[in-house]
């Protein structure tokens, strides 16, 4: 079998420098033109307990290797068709490597992540991030100069209060980000740990996010939830691979029972990728040191990204009949 990017070679996954999905590697001082632009934030110096999911970036873009064919795009054979075939025929789709982490300085390394988010919004393109731990969202979105509803699936509510000096772990990206002016509004989908504590929860409701814990999602369903996001938004999401159930995530330090399937998330993503303007997305928490041989934790994140890349760029710009007259649904509303 022959590689649709190297027609004269098998292009086997082991083979070759991995960039995802073995897109154009994009150096710092080179210009690019595309849809996609994929890095990584490697850091986990905001991990308070296990380290290692600064090599997530590295073993996400190994296992994107397994879905490059010998034509462009991977075929879903659940819906019988061709996804990201133009994407990565024409080069839509780039590499920007990572973001550079100095060690022990969380201040530089979030700026330089910040940085290079905010070059791939000048370009007009999407980022897509590789964690990296949770951390890493801040600096992120940070970067963002236009309003932006944010998408959180997580086991964990990561509002921790600000004490002891202590403001840049996992624990509290999103009390950062729900308090951005440019950010609308905050989702928080798959929240179940019961290392949440009561002040947290109080918090972020108190702040006015919407907090759906598992039960309430199975209540509602892929679809009503996509429903609480306003429809047409320019729609940020981050997904922690916690969020998905305990079994599906060896490689991951801070997986929890009782979490979402992998259909529950994906269908959940594509209700989304229909409903708003996707402006971003991150994948994170993904410990390679902790995964089992087969790194089937990093294989389960960089499916997930694949394929919702694959349903992002499958539809026309979400512009429904009415959509300006909708509004979001509430919790209330859809109980």
């Amino acid at each position: 079998m022959t590689n649709h990017q190297w027609p004269n070679r098998t292009g086997l996954p082991f083979v070759g420098i991995p960039s995802f999905l073995r897109s154009r590697i994009v150096a710092p001082h080179e210009d690019f033109d595309a849809a996609i632009a994929v890095f990584g934030a490697p850091t986990d110096e905001g991990s308070p307990f296990l380290p290692g999911s600064r090599f997530g970036p590295r073993a996400l873009r190994e296992h994107s290797l397994r879905f490059v064919a010998a034509s462009p795009g991977y075929f879903d054979p659940n819906r019988e068709k061709v996804f990201l075939q133009r994407e990565m025929r024409d080069g839509l789709i780039v590499d920007l490597g990572d973001a550079d982490i100095i060690a022990t300085d969380v201040v530089s390394s979030f700026d330089n992540i910040t940085t290079l988010t905010s070059r791939v919004l000048s370009k007009g393109a999407v980022p897509v991030v590789l964690g990296g731990d949770h951390a890493i969202s801040y600096p992120v979105v940070r970067a963002y100069e236009r309003d932006v509803h944010i998408v959180h699936f997580d086991a964990h509510l990561d509002y921790m209060p600000f004490v002891h000096g202590v403001s840049t772990t996992n624990a509290h990206a999103f009390r950062h980000i729900a308090h951005m002016s440019h950010v609308s509004g905050l989702l928080q989908v798959g929240i179940r740990s019961l290392r949440n504590t009561e002040t947290m929860w109080n918090d972020t409701r108190g702040d006015g996010n919407t907090v759906v814990t598992t039960n309430r999602f199975r209540e509602l369903g892929p679809d009503g939830v996509a429903r609480l996001v306003p429809p047409g938004c320019d729609c940020y999401i981050s997904l922690d691979v916690d969020v998905f159930d305990m079994p599906l995530v060896p490689g991951c330090v801070s997986a929890e029972p009782e979490g979402l399937s992998y259909a529950e998330v994906r269908d959940t993503l594509i209700a989304l990728a229909e409903r708003t303007r996707i402006a971003g997305f991150d994948l994170v928490e993904i410990n390679p040191m902790l995964d089992v041989g087969t790194g089937i934790t990093a294989y389960l994140g960089a499916h997930t990204i694949v394929e919702f890349l694959g349903h992002l760029c499958a539809p026309p710009e979400f512009a429904p009949d009415g959509a300006e007259n909708l509004e979001p649904e509430t919790l209330d509303a859809q109980l």
